[in-house]
């Protein structure tokens, strides 16, 4: 299960509802689902984040909690 996925569930929405609402193909949304190695676009992540209503950017936030920068501890 994906990110993508417990995200949907907390809202209570479906792949249907998201497709007709988004455009995104059911097959795509099945994909960013089912997939972990499976790479959400931007324009997919706000156009799913509108269809919920709910903000791109906690969204983006949640999706990707686990993404961290390789060396955290370089000088800039």
């Amino acid at each position: 299960m994906t990110e993508i996925v417990k995200l949907l569930d907390r809202k209570s929405v479906n792949k249907a509802q998201i497709s007709r609402r988004t455009g995104i193909s059911t097959s795509r949304i099945s994909e960013l689902s089912l997939k972990k190695s499976t790479r959400l676009t931007a324009e997919e992540l706000l156009l799913i984040a509108l269809a919920i209503d709910n903000d791109p950017g906690e969204m983006l936030k949640e999706i990707f909690k686990d993404l961290k920068l390789e060396n955290e501890n370089v000088d800039a």
